[in-house]
């Protein structure tokens, strides 16, 4: 196969009830696709399966021959009376070298963090920390279960970003979820829409006018979906990432800091 993983008219019944019916894709080289879709649509049971966490009803899942696959959960408890420096999160369940946990918190944009405690971090730096930690595998394959989830819109955007400079920097290829059915990376190189069964799929701006997407997805920000993109060439207008919504499907957010 050419894919790193795909789904072939895949079909999950939990407790009798089909929660995902006849879904098929698949995961190039150094893609990045989102998936969107209502709560209960079936995302992270879609996610579980292509983990091989959840064995198919029908259909199946076929992963590229020793794939290595990153994964970053939507929400990770960390008992807060339980101290854990960042430095040893990293190492669990495996031991990493100093200089490897280094190298990947630098990527993620959290030099000096290793002493820190994990219950004392901000939601985007613990998403961030959780993000470098599925990169010390190296993998092929980032899979990331609704990872800006909890964070405001700027954190969401930086969150964005990075991802959009660990594909470049690394060539992984990104699998993400999303809880936003309002605002997609820019940068995916396709969005698949999902309620149970694959709706619509497509590039972020095919999508975005889609009869199927407005028809699941249709409320707020016109009915349209947005999308964030990050702007390399030209200096701050003064259209953060905390902004009014453009009419048009595009939101140009400048991230040059001051």
């Amino acid at each position: 196969m050419s894919g790193l993983i795909s789904a072939d008219h895949l079909t999950i019944r939990l407790e009798g009830q089909a929660v995902l019916t006849d879904v098929s894709l698949s995961m190039q080289p150094g893609e990045i696709v989102t998936i969107l879709g209502p709560n209960g649509s079936g995302k992270s049971t879609l996610l579980r399966a292509l983990l091989g966490i959840l064995p198919a009803s029908a259909g199946r899942v076929t992963r590229r021959p020793g794939l290595v696959i990153g994964y970053v959960p939507q929400r990770l408890a960390i008992d807060r009376t339980l101290p854990m420096t960042v430095r040893r999160f990293l190492s669990l369940p495996r031991r990493v070298e100093d200089a490897a946990a280094r190298d990947a918190l630098l990527r993620v944009g959290l030099p000096d963090v290793e002493t820190k405690q994990m219950a004392d971090l901000s939601g985007g730096q613990f998403q961030r920390v959780l993000l470098a930690r599925a990169l010390l595998a190296k993998p092929d394959l980032l899979i990331l279960d609704e990872p800006t989830q909890g964070l405001d819109q700027p954190g969401e955007a930086a969150f964005y970003r990075l991802i959009e400079e660990v594909r470049r920097e690394t060539g992984v290829a990104i699998l993400m979820v999303s809880h936003d059915l309002h605002v997609v990376m820019a940068a995916s190189d396709r969005v698949i829409c999902l309620n149970g069964h694959i709706c619509c799929e497509g590039t972020p701006r095919v999508v975005s006018t889609a009869p199927e997407y407005r028809a699941l997805f249709g409320l707020g920000t016109q009915g349209a979906l947005a999308l964030y993109q990050h702007v390399h060439d030209h200096s701050h207008d003064g259209g953060g990432p905390g902004h009014d919504h453009h009419h048009d499907h595009t939101h140009d957010h400048d991230h040059t800091h001051a």
